[in-house]
């Protein structure tokens, strides 16, 4: 049996060409990713602002009832309170710039990626955001007389933290990669 036998069986048995491309199944597992990539940077930037924010409002209320408030504190309340505040605008960004991309599966790949790429960049921010908080924590705790030991206990705290941003940031890293790698791949057929 030659080949082109067997491919005209075959276009007979499922109507679809020996070498085609599922579209309707591709399209499905990009509006899944899409999808998978949308719950994540919601989750990542909604417990950023209020972590951010209700910590902010915390620190502030705390020192500031306190009789003898900590310069240190006031800082690290304003940078967590800033952080929280860039996060809602580029929060408020994202979503405004979702408009712009048609609903096709061209489109919505794209789309996927842009909010890979934002995630991405999220999450670089956030993890680099530990060491300004970790030394304005060291200092505070430096500054209200406690122990060094409970410095460098506040500071190997701090850097576990950097590192498990560093393992999260490369997983953001990896899923924008993979959604690359497919449009790369959509392009070149």
């Amino acid at each position: 049996m030659e080949f082109d036998d067997m491919k005209k069986i075959w276009d007979t048995q499922n109507n679809e060409p020996l070498y085609a491309v599922n579209e309707t199944a591709l399209h499905h597992r990009i509006l899944s990713k899409k999808r998978k990539g949308f719950h994540i940077t919601n989750i990542s930037e909604w417990l950023s602002v209020l972590v951010y924010g209700g910590t902010a409002c915390f620190i502030f209320g705390v020192n500031f009832y306190k009789q003898s408030g900590n310069v240190w504190m006031y800082v690290l309340a304003a940078w967590m309170l800033g952080s929280a505040l860039y996060t809602l605008v580029s929060r408020i960004r994202r979503i405004r710039g979702e408009r712009q991309f048609d609903r096709t599966m061209n489109g919505d790949l794209a789309h996927a990626i842009s909010v890979a790429a934002y995630q991405v960049r999220l999450s670089f921010l956030m993890r680099w955001n530990i060491l300004p908080m970790g030394l304005l924590t060291v200092l505070s705790v430096l500054d209200n007389g406690k122990s060094v030991w409970v410095a460098v206990g506040v500071l190997v705290f701090f850097v576990i933290s950097y590192y498990a941003g560093g393992w999260e940031h490369n997983i953001y890293k990896n899923r924008k990669h993979e959604l690359e790698v497919l449009q790369n791949k959509l392009e070149s057929c």
